[in-house]
């Protein structure tokens, strides 16, 4: 999706925000009215039957009737394509939007005449009840059938249009690198590179630390609240737009060095989830596991495969991540005790000694993996061995 900076008037935004509160408005009421169907009072509406129902809505209240059909009726069609995403087994539920958290609407049907350009910095898109609102021209604007408008935390408005770029071709090499992603280091290449996610700077964080400490104390929907929460948002998009910013050049430079990437198969969801059990099996060390799912997070796991997976389809390749840590690249023994500390990896058998994540990211690279079906072969790779007697590369075992 190409995503442009928006600059509407204080009556545009005005008329925006409106557009967000209906497509909330909307998406929670179908979000509700799904929550009360089971299986034996039969089959939830669909989309053609909440469109009629909308219909209706809109007849019976001024608010509704006052702005776009067009809004209004996608919130439905997302909706009812989250609902197909849950039963495929792709997505999680949907569940209910925010306010503050969850602004933004979508439009459709957007012909060629609805973008104009301005200058060479400037183009303007026609947005349904509001008009034409200027945008920052950063690149050039696709073609697209649709659009999303989206305002974040920060207070600051965007546009996207639902345009799929074209893929980074390869460079015909036949390179291949591994990547070995961190909490300490964000990704180490197997040729050596180490890559850190920039985040916010020192002075920064102390800045949201008290401003989050204020937050603590200040009153519940107080003016005072409303302005923290602002304040804290304009630090939090500084921060995610650094980390999407040096997603978007690493899996771009990627993509055009190498013709083969791999990456461990990690479950990040499961990876960052919390650690506070239940009442009845209350959990151990829920602040530092909280720590360290923060720092999951912060260093950018998810987004930096999903852009190359984007860039580069059908050449990255997801190896299980099973004692990759603990195996020589240049011997290929396996042993808890090669991994003395976080970023020191020297090998019991041969020696070899070096950076611990370069060291995982070459056996990524060399496509280090095992299935749980291979549960004899891992055993028989963790038994102590000479360097001669070092067993083959685990590749794909079924």
């Amino acid at each position: 999706m190409s995503r442009y900076r928006l600059y509407p008037t204080p009556e545009q935004a005005a008329g925006m925000e409106t557009h967000c509160e209906q497509a909330r408005f909307v998406w929670n009421l179908a979000r509700e009215q799904h929550g009360w169907y089971r299986r034996w009072k039969g089959p939830a509406p669909n989309y053609f039957v909440q469109a009629r129902q909308l219909t209706e809505a809109r007849a019976e209240f001024d608010w509704l009737a006052h702005g776009s059909i067009i809004i209004q009726q996608q919130a439905l069609k997302d909706f009812a394509t989250a609902m197909a995403n849950f039963s495929a087994g792709t997505h999680r539920h949907p569940g209910f939007r925010k306010k503050g958290r969850h602004e933004g609407f979508r439009v459709v049907a957007v012909k060629p005449s609805n973008v104009r350009r301005v200058n060479r910095r400037w183009s303007e898109v026609r947005v349904p009840k509001v008009g034409w609102v200027r945008f920052r021209r950063s690149r050039a604007v696709p073609d697209a059938r649709s659009y999303r408008v989206t305002l974040d935390r920060s207070g600051r408005w965007h546009l996207g249009f639902a345009a799929v770029p074209e893929p980074i071709p390869a460079p015909g090499t036949g390179s291949v690198v591994g990547v070995d992603r961190g909490v300490a280091v964000s990704a180490a290449l197997s040729t050596g590179e180490l890559l850190s996610c920039p985040g916010l700077r020192s002075k920064e964080a102390e800045r949201l630390r008290r401003l989050q400490r204020r937050l603590a104390r200040a009153k519940p929907k107080s003016n005072r609240r409303a302005k923290l929460n602002v304040r804290i948002g304009r630090l939090r998009a500084r921060e995610v737009g650094r980390r999407k910013d040096w997603a978007e050049k690493i899996s771009t430079g990627l993509a055009r060095r190498f013709d083969v990437i791999r990456v461990e198969d990690l479950r990040i969801r499961n990876m960052a989830r919390s650690a506070k059990g239940t009442v009845v099996e209350p959990g151990r060390n829920v602040r530092q596991k909280a720590g360290l799912n923060r720092r999951i997070l912060a260093h950018g796991w998810g987004v930096l495969v999903q852009r190359l997976e984007a860039k580069a389809p059908g050449r990255v390749e997801k190896v299980n991540p099973v004692f990759t840590s603990q195996r020589c690249s240049a011997c290929a023994h396996v042993a808890r005790e090669n991994r003395e500390s976080q970023a020191v990896f020297r090998c019991a058998a041969c020696g070899y000694a070096g950076n611990a994540d370069v060291n995982a990211a070459r056996n990524i690279a060399a496509g280090h993996a095992v299935t749980a079906l291979g549960r004899r072969r891992v055993a028989e790779a963790c038994e102590p061995r000479t360097p001669h007697e070092a067993p083959p590369l685990l590749v794909g075992v079924e």
